[in-house]
């Protein structure tokens, strides 16, 4: 998105292209959810009407179609990144007395914000994670396991709602303050699935965490836009969605065994206990999610007007 359009020179010019590429980053998110919301009653259906493995078999289609129609796409493509003397980013090059010394490119970790945001997108993949198996353990408990598509389908459902909010209003607060204040909710509202007993209520409060984590994941990546350069934001991009994916696949492990030995709603608290422990250190490192400001320029000294940068 960055790439398309275009996130290059400050500016008023540049303000307008950062509040696009917040929008874009919320449709993207919208059009995420909406498989979530579609994904598990149409795997379920297929379970249990077509064949077990049903599901399964119709996801691996969709997921090998979509990769390949993926990879082919080379439009919205960025370019190569290249060094300042005209080569690829880690190209080798001419150092002092002719000798061979290869350009190392600054790696997105060495940014203290992304690795904050890293964590945050952690608890949030935590979120995921200990949903879908809490969900498919409180469904088998209560006898009724086709609830859990719709159980989770809701839970995307708030998701995909307020990631269409979040592309539709212009806001005026800092977006570091709205990743804190939108994962303090999501925290918040995580704490309270582990006492729910009902399909109904669970539903809800399903409804309610999906609500809370567009915000966050939106803001997160936009954040990314004035934390990184743009030579390592594929890099930032790639972490913060590994990171989701880390997140999620340790809360399955954990949700599944509370699960097994505690009930579902021992499983509820994996979600509770990520997001706690990421807003905390999120909170403590919250300065680190405050870009560096740009230099100053003033003068030399008495008599000298040649312009020089200050950091």
């Amino acid at each position: 998105w960055a790439t398309v359009l275009g996130t290059g020179p400050a500016g008023e010019e540049h303000g307008r292209r950062s509040a696009l590429l917040s929008t874009a980053a919320a449709f993207e998110s919208v059009t995420d959810e909406f498989t979530f919301v579609i994904g598990p009653v149409l795997a379920t259906g297929l379970c249990t009407v077509v064949h077990p493995a049903g599901g399964l078999v119709a996801e691996g289609v969709l997921s090998l179609v979509g990769g390949l129609l993926f990879a082919a796409q080379r439009r919205s493509q960025p370019a190569p990144n290249r060094t300042a003397g005209g080569g690829r980013a880690g190209a080798t090059r001419k150092g002092r007395g002719g000798a061979a010394v290869r350009a190392k490119p600054a790696s997105a970790l060495a940014v203290p914000g992304v690795r904050v945001l890293a964590v945050v997108f952690l608890g949030i993949g935590s979120v995921f994670g200990g949903m879908q198996v809490s969900l498919t353990a409180f469904t088998e408990e209560i006898g009724q396991p086709g609830l859990n598509g719709v159980l989770y389908g809701t839970f995307a459902a708030g998701n995909m709602l307020a990631g269409l909010a979040c592309g539709a209003i212009a806001w005026r607060k800092s977006p570091q303050r709205r990743l804190l204040t939108s994962y303090a909710a999501l925290a918040l509202a995580a704490s309270g699935l582990w006492a729910v007993g009902s399909p109904l209520p669970l539903a809800a409060l399903g409804l309610l965490v999906g609500l809370f984590i567009a915000p966050a994941i939106v803001t997160g990546y936009t954040l990314v836009e004035s934390l990184v350069p743009a030579t390592a934001r594929t890099e930032a991009f790639t972490w913060l969605t590994g990171a989701v994916a880390l997140g999620q696949a340790v809360a399955a492990m954990a949700a599944g065994r509370l699960s097994d030995g505690f009930g579902a709603s021992a499983g509820f608290t994996v979600p509770l206990a990520g997001t706690v422990l990421a807003l905390v250190i999120a909170l403590a490192l919250r300065g680190r999610l405050v870009p560096a400001p740009a230099g100053r320029t003033v003068a030399r000294g008495v008599g000298h007007r040649t312009p020089v940068a200050v950091d």
